[in-house]
């Protein structure tokens, strides 16, 4: 009789984000004391609020926000709107967010959190009384110059301004023009800034750039998946066609559709956006099943939705040479191993997607310094800090003869190592 090989079960994202962590630390031989704090987050809340829904009813919603460190400066991170929120999601992804931050020389520390929640079963309405009571559930534990949330999967602009008016509403009069920098992300005429909108699908766009560059390989013609097709995963499609890449497969949480000959990136949107936001029954595309995506036909891989996408189940499946993470942990540490003995390049989350905190940390210095950035300003600073960023890994990866995550990390932290070192543990 004839059995099918059992799946390798997932590991969490927290396991994930701990083993990435104690490879380098084990590479740098982290002082053990510092190690100890870095293990563990500083504050972690979880929130239980209720709210009454458009029939009248009350429902009762639970919200998260782990701050993992603030050496280097106010925590910051998004906020997501999904039903795979909990402590330990959040607790991940505030981690991958001090290790992102701090690889991008920014003056920031990592947090994150969200709600347990589909939003899409609720309507706008409930959605704003949602985002507003959770909002001042939090109180001060968030802030401009202490905790600095932003956009995240299914939260947008539109969030962030329910959140902006909010928490301006709990201050005195003469205090609320100081608080603009409570959250980033925000709409154009509530303070946010130009380009903030594409900065992180623009930065993974950066990163195949610098990478094909550093490969001496073009990207005229070269065939690239996408899975996520939001905020992140459209703009960075967006940008590969125009540099003369071909969209042939996306997929998102509706269903994956595929056509060899290409996918117009523009089509693809305005459809969705007339569509709910679902690419399914795109009439230029097939659709397919969901399973098969890995193994696509194509030169570059963008994974740009949700954690633990890429594992031992389909990364021997992957035909791709390069994998440019959009979102935050989709390979598993099983699956980039995987990746690597194939040969296949990946450019790792903490590089990859960091246009958005860039991004949000130039909102931020505007608001702060009652400054307004015209879009090409913004853009150029981004490409200029994010090639700075990505040849200090890339130059660190060839230098050791290793992978470009472990070399993303060993520099995080060492940023981090240095600054408890200079300035000592209190008391």
């Amino acid at each position: 009789m004839i059995t099918k090989p059992k799946k390798q079960p997932k590991h969490g994202m927290l396991e994930n984000v701990m083993r990435q962590f104690n490879h380098a630390a084990d590479i740098i031989n982290l002082n053990s004391n510092i190690r100890k704090i870095l293990t563990i987050t500083n504050n972690e809340l979880i929130i239980h609020f209720p709210v009454k829904m458009d029939n009248g009813e009350i429902e009762v919603f639970t919200g998260y926000r782990v701050q993992h460190n603030n050496a280097l400066g106010p925590y910051k991170g998004g906020l997501r709107y999904h039903p795979t929120v909990d402590i330990d999601a959040a607790k991940a992804l505030a981690m991958w967010m001090t290790w992102k931050t701090s690889l991008a020389g920014l003056p920031y520390g990592g947090a994150k959190g969200g709600i347990q929640i589909d939003p899409f079963k609720y309507s706008i309405t409930e959605l704003e009384r949602i985002t507003r009571r959770f909002t001042y559930a939090l109180g001060d534990n968030i802030g401009p110059e202490h905790d600095i949330p932003a956009p995240d999967v299914n939260t947008n602009a539109q969030t962030m301004a329910w959140i902006l008016d909010t928490y301006m509403s709990t201050k005195p009069p003469t205090e609320r023009s100081k608080n603009q920098h409570v959250v980033t992300g925000k709409p154009i005429g509530s303070g946010g800034s130009e380009g903030r909108d594409r900065a992180t699908g623009y930065g993974v766009f950066l990163n195949i750039k610098f990478w094909s560059e550093r490969k001496k390989v073009s990207l005229k013609r070269k065939k690239f998946i996408v899975q996520g097709f939001g905020n992140v995963g459209y703009w960075a499609a967006h940008f590969l066609e125009n540099e003369g890449a071909l969209l042939v497969g996306v997929q998102d949480a509706y269903g994956s559709i595929a056509n060899s000959d290409g996918i117009m990136v523009a089509e693809l949107f305005n459809y969705s956006q007339q569509n709910k936001g679902s690419i399914l029954n795109f009439p230029n595309a097939s659709a397919f099943e969901n399973s098969d995506f890995f193994g696509l036909e194509c030169d570059i891989c963008i994974p740009a939705a949700l954690g633990n996408q890429i594992t031992t189940n389909n990364a021997d499946r992957i035909k791709a040479f390069l994998i440019a993470e959009g979102a935050n942990g989709p390979t598993d540490v099983e699956g980039e191993e995987i990746l690597l003995k194939k040969g296949i390049g990946v450019i790792p989350d903490i590089l990859c997607n960091s246009g958005g905190v860039i991004g949000s940390y130039f909102e931020w210095l505007q608001n702060r310094n009652g400054e307004i950035w015209q879009m090409d300003e913004v853009m150029a600073k981004l490409d200029k800090k994010m090639k700075e960023v990505f040849d200090k890994v890339y130059d660190k990866a060839e230098k050791t003869n290793g992978d470009m995550r472990t070399a993303a990390f060993v520099i995080a932290i060492e940023r981090i190592e240095k600054a408890y070192v200079q300035r000592g543990i209190f008391p």
